[in-house]
């Protein structure tokens, strides 16, 4: 893929994949079409009648927008393995069959997360040198962000899989947000070397005498301190995170209403921190990072949440052609062959 010389990115999306199918995905098309309208093609995948409706009733088809019929759809209750075998003309399939046939250089979906990781693996094969994929998430911090691996890809890991997701991460955080030698921290039960079960405490001697910025145990406190750029731990536990990270926004949201309707002047109160509590409240929402790329690939698949507004998608879009034109792919390659890191 020269991507050097190739003045768009084209974008796979998955029409039909999320709660809220295909409305938000062809209106969150239509925005990244538009704001990137010289450096992004996309090209929407799913059932064609359906996707032109939306186009019409939303101001046409602008150029960089083509589609892709494809009558199946891979729903939340589908088995992962199950859907890839008896599935083959959805349009999660055939978006990520366009990739792998060089007619698109990536593929975003916020459908059935078990399904966009199966097939993903499947159809695009991993990179030489990764065991296990890895889905990351973005966390605002006190300090920015940082990112923590694995959310769920894999839920029973072992240590050199945590080294990976490391190696990864901070590969990620140094080409997409500019963090110089992005420090990395294992997700345990206390700071001390010898806390922790047999995964973290075997996984650390790896991580300890790797080329890593690696910084020791972490804390679960300390990944919204901003306490290291790279947070590990297996799928199991970064699931467990992850979920109880986005009922914070929920809680604020709820916590904030229901304070402004206990009398007009704490209504009045409320209103005039309005523009600070938004801007708080926006650094947690998923909407703002749009969706992770599953790293490990031998391409590009995006994964994002099964209710992504048009917002979202936009952002999603934006966030898989921020991971093609800094070829994360070969640089996580060329780290494990020549161990730069």
């Amino acid at each position: 893929m020269n991507i050097k010389g190739q003045n768009r990115i084209r974008v796979a999306v998955d029409a039909m994949g999320g709660d809220h199918a295909p409305e938000n995905q062809v209106l969150g098309s239509i925005l990244a079409a538009k704001e990137r309208a010289g450096s992004v093609e996309v090209i929407l995948v799913g059932k064609e009648i359906q996707i032109n409706e939306i186009l019409k009733n939303n101001g046409g088809k602008p150029r960089n927008i083509s589609v892709e019929n494809a009558e199946e759809v891979i729903s939340m209750e589908d088995s992962p393995a199950d859907a890839y075998k008896t599935k083959p003309g959805s349009s999660l399939i055939v978006a990520l069959d366009l990739q792998r046939e060089k007619k698109a250089d990536a593929t975003i979906s916020a459908g059935n997360t078990g399904a966009v990781l199966a097939s993903s693996t499947l159809k695009l094969g991993r990179i030489k040198g990764i065991s296990r994929p890895a889905i990351g998430s973005i966390f605002p911090t006190e300090k920015g962000k940082c990112i923590v691996f694995d959310v769920g890809a894999t839920v029973d890991c072992r240590p050199n899989h945590l080294f990976e997701y490391a190696l990864m991460g901070s590969i990620y955080m140094n080409y997409i947000f500019g963090i110089d030698k992005p420090t990395v921290g294992l997700l345990s039960v206390g700071e001390e070397k010898s806390k922790g079960n047999e995964l973290t405490t075997e996984a650390y001697k790896l991580l300890e005498n790797s080329n890593l910025n690696f910084i020791g145990n972490v804390e679960g406190s300390d990944i919204l301190k901003g306490k290291t750029n790279v947070v590990v731990c297996d799928g199991f536990v970064g699931n467990i995170v992850l979920k109880f990270a986005e009922s914070v926004l929920s809680l604020l949201k709820n916590r904030f209403k229901s304070y402004s309707e206990q009398g007009f002047f704490k209504k009045i109160w409320i209103g005039m921190f309005y523009g600070t509590l938004k801007k708080v409240i926006k650094d947690f929402d998923y909407e703002e990072y749009g969706g992770i790329p599953l790293l490990g690939l031998n391409g590009v698949s995006v994964i994002g949440h099964g209710k992504s507004s048009p917002l979202a998608m936009k952002n999603m879009i934006f966030k898989a052609e921020d991971t093609v034109r800094a070829g994360i792919n070969n640089k996580i390659e060329s780290a494990l062959n020549n161990k730069i890191i």
